[in-house]
């Protein structure tokens, strides 16, 4: 092929990319929630912003500065650790705001070319990369459930957290933190966004079912499997019962081996948490353990996880 068409295609793509990042770019904010340089966020609704909760270091006190260079304050509306996702509501849903940014919620692909857009200060910042790793639905290590696991090769500079993952139409697929993994850029999916946003701005938290136990995996040896009647190899044994919870009100006791979760196996701690969505909580679920030797049933009705503290 020519050179010259060789140019041509180069500079196509590099004038599709610019305007990819001035059609999200008007969407992108600076917050200023930290000493530090400030961290960045995305327009989701009219006077709603999405951020990392990792980069709002404090409560009160915020504000957020538009493309335009204008400074609103803004107030925290919720905030969900395990997702490392925030919400926060400008003072003045005025329409001089910038648009919500368009959002898809299409499967990225391994080597597409994407923008990590950030606001670190009154101008819009960019790094290019390619999506290095795209993989199924995966828990964080606070229990958080992401939608899609996204992994970026590409540059994240100092304030990019909580700034805009965007293909080259200019389209956001999502935001991007670095508080989720070490050394590592992830994405979190514009699905699990509307997800925990839509829970933040109508609780305020994100509700999580709750038995109130620790466990750890115990294999279970040849004897336990036959007396309790079951084929698998692992289960849970209970190492902790908090005072008045779900699970020490339906006679959860330490020492028990949690074998199935409403017939469902349990050979790793994460396998309760998964069971405990929203939609659990208040209603009994049964636990079948292995006590003494023998396998007993528990029904016991899901709480609400207790909000942790910042």
């Amino acid at each position: 092929m020519p050179a010259s068409s060789n140019d041509g295609l180069l500079a196509a793509l590099s004038n599709d990319l610019a305007a990819a990042v001035d059609a999200a770019g008007r969407s992108v904010v600076a917050i200023h929630a930290r000493r530090r340089i400030p961290a960045s966020g995305v327009v989701w609704q009219s006077g709603i912003v999405v951020a990392s909760h990792h980069t709002i270091q404090r409560d009160e006190d915020l504000s957020v500065t538009l493309h335009d260079g204008t400074t609103v304050p803004a107030t925290l509306v919720g905030r969900d650790p395990s997702t490392d996702l925030a919400v926060l509501r400008l003072a003045d849903a005025s329409p001089a705001f910038p648009p919500p940014a368009a959002f898809t919620t299409d499967a990225p692909r391994v080597g597409q070319l994407v923008l990590a857009l950030g606001r670190p200060g009154t101008a819009i910042t960019a790094s290019l990369g390619i999506v290095s790793a795209v993989g199924s639905e995966w828990r964080t290590w606070q229990g958080g459930t992401i939608d899609r696991f996204v992994r970026l090769d590409l540059s994240v500079y100092d304030g990019f957290s909580g700034g805009p993952l965007v293909d080259a139409t200019g389209r956001v697929a999502g935001i991007n933190t670095s508080g989720l993994a070490r050394a590592v850029a992830l994405t979190v999916p514009a699905s699990t966004v509307a997800r925990v946003a839509g829970q933040l701005l109508e609780r305020g938290h994100v509700a999580r079912g709750w038995l109130g136990i620790a466990t750890q995996p115990v294999r279970l040896p040849p004897g336990l499997q036959r007396s309790a009647g079951t084929d698998a190899r692992v289960g849970l044994v209970v190492v902790n019962v908090e005072p008045d919870s779900p699970a020490d009100r339906g006679g959860v006791l330490i020492g028990d081996i949690l074998l199935a979760l409403d017939d469902r196996p349990l050979s790793d701690p994460g396998d309760v948490v998964a069971a405990l969505g929203a939609d659990r909580i208040g209603q009994p679920v049964a636990l079948r353990v292995a006590r003494g030797g023998r396998a007993e049933r528990l029904a016991v009705t899901v709480g609400e996880r207790p909000r942790a503290r910042r």
